[in-house]
């Protein structure tokens, strides 16, 4: 659907394929790993490929109870709700700054320095952009949970604290998006993410499911409850709402979530947007963070 089962695997042959973008993971839920397993992974990463990884990082479990149970080590209790020292410890050993009474301290020497990624943390929420402010790091916002929430990215910037880090607030804005060579097509392609998600509303989780199956379960059916912000359309229509969204944050960079049933027409929005924004081959460097 709109996640990999394993985005820290698939970062170095995007990176290897390619030689411009930077790449990343949006992101890794914290909460499910060890900071130092993170740390070393990350750090291998980034002295593969230099100034290129970004490492997202998230508090929520990112996804259903069951998921959440089964990457849990230990299934007799609830993980502890223990995110501001996970980020803390896994910050000071990508920095190699761990302090020296700290247990793990002889471990801190990573693999790929002095190389290493560049952290981001995710959110969607104001505690969310207050860790980020005060950590000087740039903050990654989830429109596509909490749509049209431009004060919280005017919290995170207030709340910012220059540092080593960052010496400026920086936020992207994560959004879905589905763009087709015409505004009827790209509709009729979203039909089988909004099956997915009404499903979702109501608890169940199935697989992305094709387009006729989806516009026969739709059909007759109310939109729904939902309040999650879709750019669709075709290449000028989503050039402009994604225009739109980034004024509305402040945002320098946007993180798009493309969900078909077709990997084709997913590929081929990816395709449209790029051309819709001039990133042919000899455009500046962006970012490709993959959802995970």
């Amino acid at each position: 659907m709109l996640a990999s089962a394993s985005p820290e695997a698939l970062i170095g042959p995007v990176a290897a394929a390619t030689r411009r973008i930077r790449v990343g993971s949006g992101g890794v839920m914290l909460p499910h790993y060890s900071p130092f397993k993170v740390a070393e992974t990350f750090s291998v990463l980034a002295g593969l490929y230099p100034n290129r990884i970004d490492l997202g990082l998230g508090r929520a479990p990112g996804t259903d109870q069951a998921t959440s149970l089964a990457l849990q080590r230990d299934r007799t209790r609830q993980v502890a709700d223990d995110f501001p020292q996970q980020l803390a410890e896994l910050l000071a050993l990508l920095e190699d700054r761990m302090p020296e009474n700290h247990p793990f301290a002889r471990l801190a020497a990573l693999p790929g320095l002095p190389e290493r990624p560049d952290p981001w943390l995710l959110g969607s929420s104001p505690q969310s952009a207050i860790w980020a402010g005060e950590l000087g790091l740039p903050y990654s916002f989830a429109d596509f949970i909490n749509p049209g929430a431009g004060g919280i990215a005017d919290l995170y910037r207030e709340k910012f604290v220059d540092s080593e880090r960052r010496p400026a607030p920086a936020v992207a804005a994560c959004v879905w998006v589905i763009c087709a060579e015409s505004e009827e097509e790209a509709q009729r392609l979203s039909a089988s993410s909004r099956m997915t998600m009404s499903m979702l509303r109501r608890g169940t989780l199935i697989p992305v499911p094709p387009v006729e199956k989806a516009l026969r379960y739709l059909e007759g059916r109310a939109p729904g409850g939902s309040r999650r912000r879709a750019v669709i359309g075709d290449p000028d229509g989503v050039r402009a709402g994604l225009d739109e969204v980034a004024r509305h944050y402040g945002a320098e960079e946007l993180m798009i979530v493309t969900i078909t049933y077709d990997h084709g027409a997913r590929r081929r929005s990816y395709e449209l947007i790029a051309e819709a924004f001039a990133l042919g081959a000899n455009a500046p460097s962006v970012s490709s963070t993959g959802a995970g």
